[in-house]
């Protein structure tokens, strides 16, 4: 039995169908595997050099083409006359590619030993290495000295992906006397990034951060172009492949007269406050001036902390643009604008004058609402009671109009709104009525709120830039055009110089050419007629001006109190304002002033406006 289970397992292992059924489903199965494998590389291929061939010869062409950026020159700023106000001069840069440095820390270190590279440099270039890719090329350092470029120039072969690069450095010829008004431009930042295109600050290191050169930030910037570079291994340049250039920033005219600028910063002569200047005929700004200010220029390539620090903590506060962001109450200077009202109401006070005693008292309340002038002004009219600042008259005048009427006569009047100035950050300022108190302060309207406000006292502020485009409606007599700073923008490749047209505005809804011109003729007064306010600074002047002075409580007094300025604390000290323009019937030039803690309007500001109007005026008439 034994052999003939060998015999029999020796013919199951030897059958010949068996081993061929074996061997073809093995066969079979190898084949499938292998048609899978061939499948999927088949698919891999297709992928790599069909799906994603742009993708890998992008790649490819970076192992030795590089794409650089090529910053645009940004725009020049001029004056109304071409003279320059924001220019770029020539500077170095030192650039690193990340990925081309073999030890970056250590390459640091070397190059702080041959040029000075700060800690606040090297923060800066490490948020910007974050938020960069390894190929693109990075500032370490701006404004190198020619020193420094030498020195990196000898020893450049021992730095592979450093660079010394051609730069533009922005600069401000007149360095404070036009910060508020140009303002200065700082570095690219996440904002900046974020609130452009991509690719639109490629190359570019630096925006506009306040003035003009935010405002016009698109037009000043210019569109960045690029060019192919082959490179060796060093990162070094071997030629250019492919070159397209960037377009240039436009340049910009402002209205801004800088010869009037200096001279209206002169005038301020060292107090807190602003000065505006505007052409009534265009809305052209002519002057903006406040101060304090500072040097726009410490902040182009960055400002050190210790400086900052000190102008954020200045006690003038110098970062401060007073012209369009201070908000004082307007006191007087609101007395022409409501005499329109006044004229065109129907019943006006000034048909038959009203008699001052020096002081208003409402029935049923003990308060006495005085006039500036204690002993009154006795019978007074609307001519003399702009003329001399009667208070009495203008309390009788709110008392007729009601604050409702009140509101919407200074709203006409640009008061309690932005103007549209093509400056950045503007603020309204505020002219209350019942409505604005209830939503605001969740509280009635009081009428003895009412006389207080009729003097530009009480809840109204207004800014500088306000003051001034209130005087220049009133030398136009109701018309309304928006003020502006730029006035014509210029193609760099062209040359073609493109004027901006003046904008007009709503105009003041009341008022007859005839009732402007008994309120206009007031104003004269007030600066040119004995008696009027600002009398001693008009006297003499070889042209006919109207104006109006203004003088704003810092802190509230009693009833029965008296202010007497030399016992007040300078900072407590009551504002100095004044509006008005010139000449009276042809106007040139309108102008609002304020003067932090400068006392009275009429010793004050009133002054210093003549000084603003003769040196525009009186030099336009030299030969």
């Amino acid at each position: 039995m034994f052999r003939r289970s060998r015999s029999s397992q020796s013919v199951r292992m030897h059958n010949p169908q068996l081993e061929r059924r074996l061997i073809r489903n093995r066969m079979s199965l190898a084949l499938v595997l292998a048609s899978l494998m061939l499948a999927g590389l088949g698919l891999r291929l297709y992928e790599l050099q069909v799906q994603r061939h742009d993708h890998f010869v992008t790649l490819s062409q970076d192992n030795r083409v590089r794409l650089r950026p090529l910053p645009p020159p940004r725009g020049l700023i001029f004056d109304r006359n071409g003279i320059l106000l924001a220019e770029n001069l020539p500077s170095f840069r030192l650039e690193i590619v990340p990925e081309d440095v073999p030890d970056l820390p250590q390459t640091l270190d070397q190059l702080s030993r041959l040029i000075e590279i700060t800690p606040k440099d090297r923060q800066r270039f490490e948020r910007e290495r974050k938020r960069s890719r390894p190929f693109d090329a990075l500032a370490l350092r701006y404004r190198l000295t020619d020193e420094e470029v030498a020195r990196l120039a000898i020893d450049r072969f021992q730095f592979p992906g450093v660079d010394v690069r051609a730069d533009l450095t922005r600069h401000y010829p007149f360095g404070a006397s036009t910060a508020q008004v140009i303002g200065y431009v700082g570095a690219v930042d996440e904002r900046d990034l974020r609130n452009a295109a991509e690719g639109t600050y490629a190359g570019l290191t630096e925006a506009g951060r306040n003035g003009v050169e935010r405002s016009y930030e698109t037009e000043l910037r210019g569109v960045t172009g690029y060019e192919q570079v082959e490179v060796n291994a060093q990162g070094r340049t071997i030629r250019v492949l492919e070159s397209h250039p960037p377009t240039a920033g436009q340049n910009l005219y402002l209205s801004l007269d800088i010869r009037l600028q200096q001279a209206t910063e002169a005038a301020l002569g060292g107090n807190r406050g602003a000065i505006v200047a505007i052409a009534p005929n265009s809305g052209e700004i002519l002057a903006l001036v406040s101060e304090p200010s500072f040097d726009a220029n410490v902040f182009v390539g960055g400002i050190d902390g210790d400086s900052y620090r000190a102008l954020n903590t200045d006690p003038g506060h110098p970062l401060f643009n007073r012209a369009i962001l201070g908000q004082y109450p307007p006191g007087s200077t609101v007395k022409p604008l409501l005499g329109v009202a006044d004229l065109a109401s129907g019943q006006p006070l000034g048909a038959g004058g009203i008699y001052c005693p020096g002081y208003v008292k409402l029935p049923n309340i003990e308060r006495r609402y005085r006039d500036w002038k204690h002993s009154g002004h006795g019978h007074t009219d609307l001519h003399h009671a702009i003329m001399q600042s009667c208070d009495v008259y203008f309390y009788q005048l709110g008392l007729e109009l009601g604050i409702d009427r009140l509101h919407d006569t200074l709203t006409a009047f640009g008061l309690g709104r932005t103007t549209g100035v093509d400056l950045p950050g503007e603020r309204a300022g505020l002219v209350p009525s019942k409505a604005w108190k209830q939503r605001v302060r969740k509280q009635s309207w009081y009428i003895g709120e009412t006389l207080v406000n009729a003097i530009g006292q009480g809840y109204n502020l207004a800014t500088p830039l306000q003051l001034a485009q209130a005087a220049a409606t009133l030398a136009r007599r109701g018309q309304v055009l928006q003020p502006r700073m730029v006035r014509a923008r210029e193609d760099m490749a062209s040359g073609q110089y493109v004027p901006l047209t003046p904008v007009p505005g709503t105009p003041v809804p009341f008022g007859t050419p005839g009732q402007w011109e008994t309120v206009i003729d007031a104003m004269h007064a007030v600066v040119q007629s004995p008696g009027g306010t600002a009398y001693g600074s008009g006297r003499g002047a070889p042209y006919a001006y109207a104006g109006k002075t203004g003088t704003a409580q810092v802190y509230g007094l009693g009833s029965e109190e008296e202010y007497v300025q030399e016992n007040v604390a300078p900072e407590l000290r009551d504002h100095a304002l004044f509006l008005g323009f010139a000449p009276q019937h042809d106007p040139a030039i309108a102008v609002g002033v304020v003067v932090e803690h400068g006392g009275s309007g009429g010793h004050t500001a009133a002054p210093i406006a003549r000084q603003v109007l003769d040196a525009y005026l009186l030099r336009e008439a030299a030969p």
